[in-house]
């Protein structure tokens, strides 16, 4: 492990999934299941004369985040797209099933999911949207069991399509500058709606309403951090200490409430500048052009506070 990943400046949106478990785990603890001499490639990818990965884009184990076990999963973004498929699903499913097994046993009572997904995989399309729904359900499971299941999202494929959705049942999302979360992409939306509707190809726009600042500052996500595995690490750190209780149904009201609510005041802006305007956000036009402190100083200000998760 590069200790040089534990110090601050080492960028979460360049780094690869082992990367980042690296530096956000104590140093030399992490333990991977189902590595590179247990190999499980998926079957379907020569089909398509596409090459396959040992892990096939995810890495998952054990071990300590500020000397306190945990479990953790990492999407590897760079190999299709960090795409749920077959193997790779199955692997993030059978982590959250094993964890909520262990529980009793006093095992692990934190869960990281470093999410870098652009949603299913087409060529493992079937398999992919039967593993996102059984991972929601096992979040769900394990979240009723007191487990706390977070969200890392920074890296260069986001949280779309099933990921986003696994995202938004997670006990807490961090997101970064560089991270968007949403269900449908970009492309998909232009491809079925028009360029007119959504210009895929508009970097500025793409990250005005799906990126990092847009949606920790409507509470699509809760907390957000710079572009820093060290900051990723403080603070998964801190909402480890937190005792968050397990998820009631009275949470989850709570939260339907609040998504009501979010979708009442937003639902017909066309632009993110409009949502802002309207929270009295100063110079909302230019909340791209802000500075990372500047930002971060701006939602300790006015970004919305919530704890239905």
């Amino acid at each position: 492990m590069n200790p040089s990943l534990h110090r601050n400046g080492a960028s979460w949106y360049e780094a690869s999934a082992r990367e980042r478990i690296a530096g956000l785990l104590d140093p030399h603890s992490f333990r991977e299941y189902l590595g590179p001499s247990q190999a499980i490639m998926s079957p379907h990818l020569a089909l398509f004369d596409l090459p396959p990965a040992f892990d096939d884009g995810v890495v998952i184990g054990k071990g300590r985040l500020d000397g306190s076990d945990v479990l953790i999963a990492a999407q590897e973004g760079r190999f299709m797209g960090g795409t749920f498929a077959e193997i790779s699903g199955a692997k993030i499913l059978g982590l959250l099933r094993g964890a909520r097994a262990n529980v009793a046993g006093k095992g692990p009572e934190t869960i990281i999911l470093a999410l870098d997904s652009g949603g299913v995989r087409l060529q493992e399309a079937n398999a992919g949207e039967m593993a996102v729904s059984e991972i929601i359900r096992a979040i769900v499971e394990a979240r009723m069991h007191g487990i706390s299941v977070i969200a890392l999202v920074g890296g260069r494929a986001g949280a779309f399509g099933g990921a986003g959705l696994i995202a938004a049942t997670c006990s807490h999302i961090v997101i970064s500058r560089h991270g968007r979360i949403g269900v449908s992409g970009p492309e998909v939306i232009e491809t079925n709606k028009g360029v007119e509707e959504f210009d895929s190809r508009d970097r500025a726009l793409v990250w005005r309403i799906t990126g990092g600042r847009t949606r920790v500052l409507c509470g699509g996500a809760d907390s957000y951090v710079c572009d820093d595995i060290a900051a990723f690490r403080a603070t998964t750190i801190a909402l480890q200490s937190a005792q968050r209780g397990k998820l009631t149904p009275d949470i989850l009201l709570r939260e339907q409430k609040r998504l009501e609510q979010r979708l009442a005041e937003n639902g017909s802006a066309r632009d993110a500048p409009e949502i802002w305007k309207k929270r009295n956000i100063p110079d909302p036009e230019h909340i791209a052009d802000l500075a990372e402190g500047d930002f971060i100083t701006l939602h300790e200000k006015t970004g919305v506070r919530h704890d239905a998760r």
